[in-house]
């Protein structure tokens, strides 16, 4: 059944090596149903419920993108995203969450709208092929930066924005010593070396972390306080029109970036393009609408994905076993929350470093291809934000082609992105 459903043999996987990686992606993203309940709590959200409709829109989500899309990718509500949903809309904006969800919900519908007449998929195939490569490498340093801020090795800094932890710390040691032990077993060759990793500096965090073992098993809080409770007529108010913009800009370049990276490290792109695409931004659309309803900010592709990517899975099985874990977590959150941001760090890392190889990829000697996807891979991680570094990445490209007199050579679908992108920055701001 599981071969008729995935293809698994013509992939090149197994189910083992499927389960695996799911396991592997699930762990270093499993932290989302502990931190997006806090930060829409900020919002004033229950956080109860918030943390049950984070387990069950991620669950939906991925088994809809490995069931019908048959990608080894994941979902869950975006990091980002929950952020500006909670800090500049209901906070800074005074939007009732009600109204927000709302207005994620609209911007769900017209993903879904754009999918079905095959516009989003037109989009993501017209993206020149350096900025593609860019997209990458950017998300490959953005996963880095993430990576050694979870460890405590990169921290912020008021006069020079980041400096270097505290290397005494109990868990930067731990991560760079599962950091070595990752790249050692990988490069002798040993399955599954990621979860490995991650297991070890679990286990080694009970000893020299202060990591406590609480409990296995407690019952779902309940759903009621967010289920159903977005307000759609309100989100159509002329105030909030621009939000819903911003939500739709930034999701469809946060998804297709992450979309198009982690199939590019998984070898599924042909000829630069994606094989059922507008399967995986449907399946992308439909968790936003039905995130929206349960109760959660923008759902959105992960980019953890890529961790399950490098530990072998190459279908949907992947995805549908975090969305099983997922699923496990509403019963055993205590369990999964033994799992410290230190001991996902060194996997995150790993595959940050083997995303970067596609550097070699870019045209270094046409400036013209080499400085948008310069700026594109740059600014990703010092923006903090893939939709902006996709942004400044396109509106350069496109400025560089129509000042050196190559604007022939620009696709239409890529002056129409550069002019939405620059009229955000404008007149909405980033």
């Amino acid at each position: 059944m599981l071969e008729r459903l995935f293809q698994l043999r013509q992939s090149g996987t197994d189910v083992r090596t499927e389960m695996v990686a799911g396991l592997t992606t699930f762990l270093t993203m499993a932290y989302i149903i502990f931190v997006n309940p806090s930060i829409l709590g900020d919002a004033g959200m229950p956080k109860e419920a918030v943390f049950v409709a984070t387990c069950l829109v991620a669950a939906l989500g991925s088994a809809v993108m490995g069931l019908y899309a048959n990608y080894p990718i994941a979902m869950a509500p975006g990091m980002g995203l929950n952020a500006y949903f909670a800090y500049a809309v209901v906070l800074g904006m005074k939007v009732p969450w009600q109204a927000a969800l709302g207005a994620v919900f609209v911007s769900g519908c017209l993903f879904i709208l754009v999918s079905v007449f095959g516009l989003r998929a037109m989009i993501v195939n017209g993206i020149p092929r350096s900025l593609r490569v860019a997209i990458t490498v950017g998300l490959g340093m953005f996963l880095a930066l993430i990576a050694l801020k979870n460890a405590g090795i990169v921290v912020a800094s008021e006069p020079t924005l980041v400096k270097v932890g505290d290397l005494h710390q109990a868990g930067a040691i731990m991560a760079m010593v599962g950091f070595l032990l990752i790249v050692t077993l990988d490069r002798l060759r040993v399955r599954g070396a990621i979860l490995i990793g991650i297991i070890a500096v679990t286990v080694l965090s009970f000893f020299f972390g202060g990591n406590e073992f609480h409990n296995v098993v407690s019952a779902p809080p309940s759903l009621a306080p967010t289920f159903m409770q977005l307000d759609v007529k309100a989100a159509l108010g002329v105030g909030i029109l621009n939000v819903i913009l911003v939500f739709f800009l930034v999701e469809l370049f946060d998804a297709t970036g992450t979309l198009m990276g982690v199939a590019s490290r998984a070898g599924l792109l042909v000829e630069g393009k994606m094989e059922r695409l507008n399967k995986a931004l449907l399946a992308d659309s439909a968790a936003i609408v039905a995130g929206a309803t349960l109760g959660t900010s923008s759902t959105t592709a992960y980019l953890e994905s890529a961790s399950g990517v490098q530990a072998g899975g190459r279908t949907g099985l992947t995805a549908l076993t975090v969305a099983v874990l997922f699923l496990a977590c509403l019963f055993i959150a205590p369990l999964a929350g033994v799992v410290p941001p230190y001991a996902t760090a060194p996997a995150l890392l790993f595959v940050a470093c083997l995303m970067l190889r596609d550097l070699g990829d870019i045209e270094w000697g046409d400036t013209t291809e080499a400085i948008p996807a310069a700026i594109t891979a740059l600014t990703i991680p010092f923006t903090y934000s893939i939709a902006e570094g996709i942004a400044f990445g396109f509106i350069t490209y496109a400025v560089l082609k129509l000042t050196t007199g190559r604007a022939r050579d620009v696709a239409p679908v890529v002056w129409v992105i550069a002019a939405l992108f620059a009229f955000k920055i404008a007149y909405i701001g980033t």
